[in-house]
């Protein structure tokens, strides 16, 4: 109720400890409001006091009244009303380049690399509101399946679709990273990123890792990079039961080509970062998330509605009608 309402100069308000002070002295001194007669008896003039005569306190009660309302005036009493406009000055483009490799479906992470990168990726998403986000997924081969878009709903609902199978075997990390930096050749942002992520070694594709970081480089594109596996063994798909059609799995040495995924990062002034576990992958982008921040201006826009000519009004009101009591009605009193 009062969230938009303020006093301008509230120090005035500590007058008002003195209200209750005056009217402690006005009761300590009410006898000496009336003239008083000494006569050696009273009894002929026992008479009951008149209703006027008991409601002259009033007088005061009203002036004090009109003081208390006369200090709330002079500590400005005021609504706001506050409209605000957002201005982003510095957008940012990030394409998410996602490896699909079967390797992808191991099941050190859970319930799955490929299932718990989605969740992740879908929070991270959400937190860049401000920026456009387009998706490239690579696993022998590569390409973009959602272009930079800042519609979030068609980039949720790519990762959401996102499975193993659709691209030949194997995982071609210069091509991953190639089809990312060509997405962002025409971006006219102001920074521009890619996090790349693998849970293995570049062995297919005709495009070099570093020849794609040397086009990163040229276009002025920051690339994040993402280590995604256990140390040491993981649960690997290594066949499907000829029979139910499910996948079977055993255990297998992660490989990470680490060395290549720093030197893409440090080239092009990111970062490596290693998920072996699902809380340090939603870490590891709640970090990029925080280093790479859009710039928003904000504007807010304040109206101001003046309450204290009401109190002044309100406040001479009650002083006239003090003024007209005691010079009518409480004239002839004694």
């Amino acid at each position: 109720m009062f969230e938009n309402f303020e006093f301008l100069n509230p120090q005035f308000l500590w007058l008002l400890v003195g209200i209750p002070l005056m009217a402690l002295w006005q009761y300590i001194t009410r006898k000496g409001d009336t003239a008083t007669l000494t006569i050696p008896h009273t009894s002929g003039f026992r008479v009951q006091p008149s209703i006027w005569a008991r409601l002259k306190p009033i007088l005061y009660v009203l002036r004090l009244a009109a003081i208390s309302l006369l200090i709330v005036a002079l500590a400005r009493p005021r609504n706001i009303a506050v409209s605000t406009k957002t201005k982003t000055n510095k957008g940012i483009d990030i394409v998410m380049a996602i490896d699909v490799s079967a390797s992808m479906l191991a099941r050190d992470l859970k319930p799955n690399r490929l299932e718990a990168l989605k969740k992740v990726a879908t929070n991270f998403v959400n937190q860049r509101p401000n920026d456009r986000i387009g998706i490239v997924v690579y696993a022998g081969e590569s390409f973009t399946q959602t272009p930079i878009t800042s519609d979030k709903r068609i980039v949720r609902s790519t990762i959401s679709k996102i499975k193993w199978g659709q691209l030949e075997g194997g995982t071609a990390i210069g091509m991953g990273l190639g089809s990312a930096v060509n997405r962002l050749k025409g971006s006219k942002a102001k920074s521009k990123v890619i996090i790349l992520l693998t849970d293995g070694v570049n062995n297919t594709g005709f495009v070099d890792p570093k020849t794609a970081t040397e086009l990163a480089i040229g276009l002025g594109i920051k690339v994040y990079t993402i280590g995604l596996g256990t140390n040491g063994n993981a649960p690997f798909p290594y066949a499907k039961d000829p029979q139910t059609g499910k996948l079977l799995f055993r255990n297998a040495p992660v490989e990470i080509d680490e060395e290549l995924l720093k030197y893409i990062a440090k080239e092009t002034g990111g970062r490596y970062f290693r998920a072996n576990n699902n809380s340090k992958l939603q870490q590891i982008y709640d970090e990029i998330n925080k280093l790479e921040k859009t710039e928003i201006e904000e504007f807010k826009y304040y109206n101001y509605t003046e309450q204290y000519r009401v109190l002044v009004l309100l406040a001479l009101g009650l002083i006239l009608l003090e003024l007209s009591l005691r010079f009518t009605v409480y004239r002839s009193f004694i």
